[in-house]
């Protein structure tokens, strides 16, 4: 189908996006209600930590998520800072989650706060409207969180919608009312326009949607690329992603076979951290996070064993790198030969880090973002921990390397200082 035949015929879907709003911060006011109605900041509460999250009353004032906690503090000096709690937000997030997961047909877990679920079809039942309506008063009256939801022909425009909608509303916007509704919106309320997008554009003159969806799809192309086609494609309310079916079990795991088995330890825990590392660098890259940790060892005698651990979710190689280290250690206890080792993260859902901003210093934040940056640029073993690097040879092609410097120290290869 072309492009102009998309246009041309609008989506017969009907697909309802969820919105937890200010879910950080309705969570803390959920077990203290003091803090209803007053400005609230949570993340790093050094002046060298980052605002994971923040109350509207905040925002008023310029506070945004992402920013350095030094500013936000400037810009509302009475906010009342909170470093937050990444155990409780995983467990309210899993508690909505079931709920959904308890009446909708197919739902997908965008991230721990947002949710997109295709009920096609629910009309001729029921009513979508309706449905989607007391499906948000459910999760309201159990789990006690304000929600927001837009409900239209397809992922960008419900997610905008529900932007549209909070704070705690319902937006609807039915198939022949996209453009009329999506024309007068700032072009920042396209999903994937970021800052830098969002500049490059204004300095184009394209300051609404509607002026977006004017421009040729061609000079979108020379502009941007690929990327240009899909945002010229969302001015127009047309995305055809599908609402993907969520899955505890989605996962991403490595393994390695020893040529020769063994019962060192040392050179175990430094292979989990190498492999756990690669694994964390996959996951940023795939913009995932994971809440589930598991460490499997296969003996001499082929007998196999594997320990998992539940934890908040995370994309960040300190704190998986601990949690893999625990279950291998409590998990070898034999000491007989071991002849196999790996690590799996499951329970994966998609979005950029957030809940470690509550600990980690903007530095740290930054140091990973560099780190990512050299790995994407030239390979996943540019950069690695001098403690994950290993003496010895695996099958899989594990190449050697010189003896590992202290713990803790990073390796950057091919002329990094």
């Amino acid at each position: 189908m072309s492009v102009m035949q998309e246009i041309s015929q609008p989506s017969n879907r009907t697909v309802v996006h969820y919105d937890l709003d200010t879910f950080f911060v309705s969570v803390e006011r959920l077990h203290n209600s003091k803090l209803i109605g007053m400005p609230v900041i949570i993340g790093g509460t050094s002046d060298r930590g980052v605002v994971a999250s923040c109350s509207y009353e905040t925002r008023l004032y310029g506070v945004r998520s992402g920013m350095p906690m030094k500013l936000a503090r400037r810009l509302c000096p009475e906010s009342l800072l909170i470093r937050g709690d990444m155990e409780s937000y995983s467990r309210h997030s899993d508690a909505v989650t079931q709920i959904i997961a308890e009446r909708a047909p197919v739902y997908e877990k965008a991230s721990i706060d947002e949710h997109y679920l295709d009920i096609t079809g629910m009309d001729r039942f029921f009513g979508c409207m309706k449905w989607a309506h007391e499906l948000r008063h459910t999760i309201i009256k159990e789990c006690g969180l304000p929600i927001s939801f837009g409900l239209s022909v397809n992922k960008t425009v419900s997610k905008i919608a529900t932007g549209e909608a909070k704070p705690n509303g319902e937006k609807e916007v039915p198939k022949y009312g996209v453009q009329p509704f999506l024309d007068p919106l700032s072009i920042r309320k396209i999903p994937m326009v970021g800052a830098k997008t969002y500049y490059l554009l204004r300095s184009m003159g394209i300051e609404t949607i509607h002026t977006l969806a004017e421009i040729p799809m061609e000079m979108m192309q020379q502009v941007l690329g690929e990327n240009g086609i899909i945002m010229w494609k969302k001015a127009h309310g047309i995305d055809n992603t599908p609402v993907k079916p969520y899955s505890e079990q989605k996962s991403i795991s490595t393994e390695r076979t020893f040529e020769q088995d063994t019962t060192d330890v040392t050179f175990l825990e430094r292979l989990i951290v190498g492999m756990t590392d690669k694994l964390a660098f996959q996951l940023r890259k795939q913009q995932k996070m994971t809440s589930c940790v598991t460490v499997k060892i296969k003996y001499s005698n082929f007998d196999t064993y594997s320990q998992q651990l539940r934890i908040p979710y995370t994309q960040f190689d300190h704190t998986l790198l601990a949690t893999a280290k625990e279950l291998f250690r409590k998990l070898y206890q034999r000491r007989m030969l071991i002849r196999l080792i790996g690590v799996r993260f499951s329970h994966l859902v998609s979005g950029t880090q957030q809940l470690d901003l509550f600990e980690d210093t903007s530095e740290r934040v930054n140091l990973y973002m560099s780190m990512d940056q050299i790995r994407k640029r030239f390979g996943s073993s540019a950069v690695r921990r001098a403690s994950g690097l290993v003496v010895r040879k695996a099958i899989d092609g594990m190449k050697m390397v010189p003896p590992p410097l202290p713990p803790g120290n990073l390796i950057i290869k091919r002329g990094f200082y």
